[in-house]
């Protein structure tokens, strides 16, 4: 029979969203509900309704989410009603190229739904095929991932997307270790991870790289060993002259920029890592480098999609790292609002005054 709930969606490109009821199927096979108890409000979700993403309007919103399952699928066993689960955008296949060779956390056929939530008949685009801003959503059984229910939603659910973004781009990705040199560009939500990551493994050198004060005090709250204010110089020579000279060995790019992308490819050490996590718009063209300098400064240049996790794996660690003291997750949570308040944490989103809006239902 499926349920009527309350939910946010975006109907057209660049206008406010609105409060609506939705229709929510009941799981068919290898599907699960999930009464949704919090989730975060990230720029992604912003990018959605702003058309940066694609047109596929109308957008059932959120993506960010922890919950409860309600009901599962037949054939569903990792999950059972009752259980606390992160929801995740990395539903493996386990048969793509990339499985098959082991290496899930690159799944090239990752799964969703199959069935829609629509809004008055009209089948609703879920965010990253998840759509939790909603008092219950309808996901594929491999986006619920079970961890321990000692840790609050609101915490939780930030591993559905920034914390774990920014926590993999630096471990993952770029394989930040001990006494490793990091630079961060960018210290919202995704950055900041990076740079608590980085802090938790050891880096002896993790510079904070921001044009917004604000911004650069939360990055020290979260491990930051140094700031720079990259509006009052240039951040390639003072990263520099913090690492004796050298540049660091590994530059994290969080803000999805083709100039700060540059400013990180010469920041780094000879033979060090770039990571770019930050999302660009569509239209944004990689920056000119001359390709002696790509040749002869060596090592990599890596993108980051979600961290390059696996949330069977990632999830669970992340969260006993929380309930042990080790990486506080709810240091990311700037306040919580209800699904009436999203609209405005936009805006305060956009004006920086928020590290993360947290809807808890």
């Amino acid at each position: 029979m499926g349920e009527t709930v309350r939910a946010v969606v975006a109907k057209a490109k660049g206008e406010p969203v609105s409060i609506c009821e939705i229709e929510v199927p009941d799981p068919g096979p290898g599907e699960v509900t999930v009464k949704v108890a919090a989730c975060g409000v990230c720029h992604t979700d912003l990018h959605y309704r702003e058309g940066a993403i694609n047109d596929e309007f109308p957008f059932l919103l959120g993506h960010e989410a922890a919950g409860h399952v309600d009901a599962v699928g037949a054939g569903v066993t990792s999950v059972v009603p009752g259980d606390f689960v992160i929801l995740n955008w990395r539903a493996v296949c386990g048969q793509c190229r990339a499985c098959l060779r082991g290496r899930p956390q690159y799944c090239f056929d990752t799964r969703t739904a199959s069935q829609k939530m629509t809004l008055d008949g009209v089948e609703l685009s879920p965010a990253l095929g998840i759509g939790a801003f909603a008092e219950k959503t309808l996901v594929d059984a491999g986006q619920a991932t079970k961890v321990n229910d000692a840790v609050s939603p609101a915490a939780a659910g930030l591993l559905g997307c920034g914390v774990m973004a920014g926590f993999g781009a630096a471990l993952n990705t770029g394989a930040v270790g001990r006494g490793d040199s990091v630079a961060v560009f960018g210290c919202g939500g995704v950055g900041n991870a990076a740079i608590a990551g980085a802090a938790l493994v050891g880096a002896s050198t993790v510079i904070a790289v921001d044009v917004d004060a604000t911004k650069l005090e939360w990055a020290i709250d979260f491990g930051a060993t140094h700031t720079v204010d990259a509006s009052k110089c240039d951040p390639v020579e003072t990263i520099r002259e913090l690492t004796d000279g050298f540049g660091a060995d590994v530059c994290v790019e969080a803000v999805g920029n083709p100039q700060v992308l540059k400013q990180c490819f010469y920041a780094r050490d000879l033979a060090g890592t770039v990571v770019q996590v930050g999302v660009p718009s569509p239209g944004m063209m990689m920056p000119e480098l001359p390709m002696i300098d790509f040749f002869g400064r060596g090592g990599a240049l890596k993108p980051s999609w979600y961290g390059d996790c696996l949330p069977s794996r990632d999830f669970p660690m992340l969260v006993d790292l929380h309930l042990q003291g080790r990486f506080d997750l709810e240091r990311f949570i700037s306040e919580t609002i209800d699904l009436d308040g999203v609209e405005q944490a936009f805006t305060r989103m956009e004006a920086g005054e928020v590290l993360r809006s947290v809807v808890v239902l």
